[in-house]
């Protein structure tokens, strides 16, 4: 019986055989016998009559990745505590370091620390390249590799070196593995009703957490939300269902997104349904270059729909949605890439992002407020895509 998958967006990026001619067969008969030949069925062969002793567990892990490896990065095989750690992050909770990295040619990059975080408390910042992970060298390593690294050590203090843009010499960082709640959203407001809203992911909880918070800023102005500023850079993304349900929030109608795959419930349209939980008040949203997939859902399906106008600088590009596939052991599952996605004019945003409409570099000089609720309310921080964000909404 089929497995059925489950869907995700997921942005975490983790994902020689010697040939002998014994024989030769005319090429119909090979590509025919090519096609019937199974994986399992060399792997036993191999493991029946190779001259030395084979570790039948490393030999079937090794044609697991060589098959992943013709795949796109976001497909992999997951183990069974690669499987509970992508359920418990699903569930706004993990045990790690609370980075976000991602694959750039031969180095594994910190695109995100998650907020309150050992990694985040430690210093840690967008941009760290990892170089050593416990003296161990990562360069030219997958992140899956590095993972274990991180992991692999009884105690939970991790050493990790890094290399930053500004220094000549490599930092060295002690973060200590914690028990994370992800908190998805936190928000403010000021005295003339307009909000601040931030959405750090997308998991299970961040529906519900929005819809929260949207209340408990009405009740603080005793009154109606005025305007609204959605702040979703470095949002990794997260859940497809949760990005459409808080789309759908604020739309009254139409398509918030739409997918396209090779199997036949890889295809589906998602609309919204009648109501706005602002009743049409304006929105901002803003993106940057972490701004990624289930957060580039939310961010075209508003501007598409003309709901929102988006400030800040062109967004990460994933346009890919992964369904989750279990095995049969019921212990493991694939993650494989199943379909894309299209914002509701159509578009295909895989490897192009989303153009804001009002395009705001963000200085490295100059503080990013990444959702510090007082550089909103107080004005205490220089954050320019911020200003501009209050300017549209002032007008």
């Amino acid at each position: 019986m089929r497995s059925e998958p489950m869907t995700f967006f997921l942005n975490t990026l983790k994902i020689s055989i010697l040939v002998c001619v014994i024989s030769f067969a005319p090429a119909w008969a090979e590509s025919k016998a090519a096609a019937q030949v199974s994986i399992a069925e060399v792997l036993a062969n191999i493991q029946h009559f190779y001259v030395d002793d084979i570790d039948a567990k490393k030999l079937n892990q090794h044609a697991i990745e060589s098959i992943f490896k013709q795949l796109d990065p976001h497909s992999e095989f997951l183990d069974q505590n690669e499987l509970e750690a992508l359920f418990n992050v699903a569930n706004g909770r993990y045990t790690g370091l609370g980075i976000e990295v991602e694959q750039r040619e031969e180095h594994i990059v910190i695109v995100a620390a998650v907020e309150n975080s050992p990694a985040h408390t430690a210093g840690l910042i967008k941009g760290d390249i990892l170089l050593k992970v416990n003296g161990t060298s990562v360069i030219n390593q997958t992140i899956k590799h590095v993972s274990q690294l991180i992991n692999q050590k009884q105690q939970p203090q991790v050493t990790l070196t890094i290399a930053r843009s500004g220094h000549l010499d490599p930092l060295f960082f002690e973060v200590e593995r914690k028990k994370i709640d992800l908190k998805s959203v936190r928000g403010s407001i000021n005295n003339q009703g307009v909000a601040y809203l931030r959405i750090i992911n997308f998991n299970n909880h961040t529906l519900y957490d929005v819809a929260k918070e949207l209340a408990h800023l009405s009740q603080i102005v005793a009154g109606d939300i005025n305007g609204l500023i959605i702040d979703l850079r470095d949002n990794p993304g997260g859940i497809l269902d949760s990005a459409i349900e808080i789309s759908d929030l604020f739309l009254e109608s139409g398509v918030i997104v739409s997918t396209k795959g090779r199997f036949a419930e890889a295809n589906q349209e998602y609309y919204a349904q009648e109501g706005d939980v602002l009743n049409g008040a304006p929105i901002i949203v803003m993106i940057n270059e972490g701004s990624a997939s289930a957060a580039e859902i939310l961010a075209g399906a508003l501007q598409d729909n003309h709901r929102a106008q988006l400030v800040g600088t062109r967004s990460y590009g994933k346009g890919s949605v992964q369904s989750l596939i279990p095995l049969g052991d019921g212990q493991t599952a694939l993650k494989l890439t199943t379909a894309k996605y299209y914002t509701p004019s159509g578009r295909s945003i895989e490897g192009t992002g989303i153009l804001p409409d009002f395009p705001v570099l963000q200085r490295e000089s100059e503080h990013y407020a990444a959702g510090d609720s007082d550089s909103f309310v107080n004005a205490k921080v220089h954050d320019l895509q911020l200003e501009k964000a209050w300017q549209l909404l002032e007008k």
